[in-house]
């Protein structure tokens, strides 16, 4: 049996030349041997938990900042959620006095490892192993963290500022004119407001109806990673799927360009805005 791949891909240098990091947790689409043998549904059936091809947004839009794209897919390990997020479910490593009230999302099936995808239902044959579980942490859900965190603390120490834009999307949200983005700043607590103002300045200016942590408010990778008291600010950015996937949502659709070249604008903005002047003028 083969080992599972790293738990992502780097773009661009490991120690930024800008103030910014970008992060996608949800796009891995390698689906280990291991975790095909104890899946109940057939591979097609997960894909409603992918962030589907919102890498290759990304990676159109990313210039000279460092990039972190998650290999595995997110019904693997979700790079989004705690260690303690374990559903006791189908997780017999999790433990009730870590977290004595559940989540929300783990109540719904969305936890650490998911147990559900969408309409499929239940995806694993069994309840998984204590030791399963905790390998998959310690080999990537561990890795991904340190290496942001590496990264947004080299742009700190060469800048004095740094900011991770957690890169997402989202299934279209009802309503006659819903939000195409939901920048997600944990109401205020992982990021400066200036730097989400500009994030949705850019936004707008591009085309894009815009709401703010409504009806995501950003999840374990912002919370991780956010102290703006310490000049570390993370924000989590959700595109609607149907801006650049074709209408099965499966491919690439003609809207990729124009979303990657509106993601564009919106990173250099906020680059722009966190830079202290003096940086900026060399």
């Amino acid at each position: 049996m083969t080992a599972p791949p790293l738990p992502f891909d780097l773009h661009g240098p490991a120690e930024p030349v800008t103030p910014l990091v970008l992060s996608v947790p949800h796009a891995g689409r390698i689906y280990p041997e291991a975790m095909r043998d104890l899946l109940r549904v057939p591979l097609a059936a997960l894909l409603p938990l992918e962030d589907r091809l919102v890498d290759q947004v990304a990676l159109a839009a990313r210039g000279a900042h460092t990039l972190f794209v998650a290999t595995l897919p997110r019904a693997w390990i979700d790079l989004n959620r705690s260690e303690q997020e374990r559903d006791p479910r189908i997780d017999a490593g999790a433990d009730p006095m870590a977290q004595p009230q559940a989540s929300a999302r783990v109540r719904s099936g969305l936890g650490l490892v998911p147990r559900r995808a969408s309409s499929a239902g239940d995806i694993w044959k069994r309840r998984l192993d204590a030791e399963e579980v905790s390998a998959r942490i310690v080999a990537h859900h561990r890795p991904y963290h340190a290496a942001v965190a590496a990264a947004l603390a080299s742009a700190h120490a060469r800048f004095g500022v740094a900011v991770l834009l957690d890169i997402h999307s989202m299934p279209s949200l009802p309503g006659v004119t819903p939000p195409q983005v939901v920048l997600g700043d944990r109401h205020g607590r992982s990021a400066a407001r200036r730097l989400v103002d500009t994030l949705e300045a850019a936004a707008r200016d591009a085309g894009l109806r815009v709401a703010r942590n409504q009806p995501y408010a950003g999840g374990h990778v912002v919370t991780t990673h956010g102290a703006p008291a310490r000049n570390l600010h993370a924000i989590q950015i959700e595109f609607d799927r149907g801006l650049y996937l074709d209408p099965t949502l499966t491919e690439a659709g003609p809207g990729l360009s124009g979303l990657a070249a509106a993601l564009a604008r919106m990173i250099s903005a906020v680059a722009a805005e966190a830079l202290p002047p003096a940086l900026a003028a060399e």
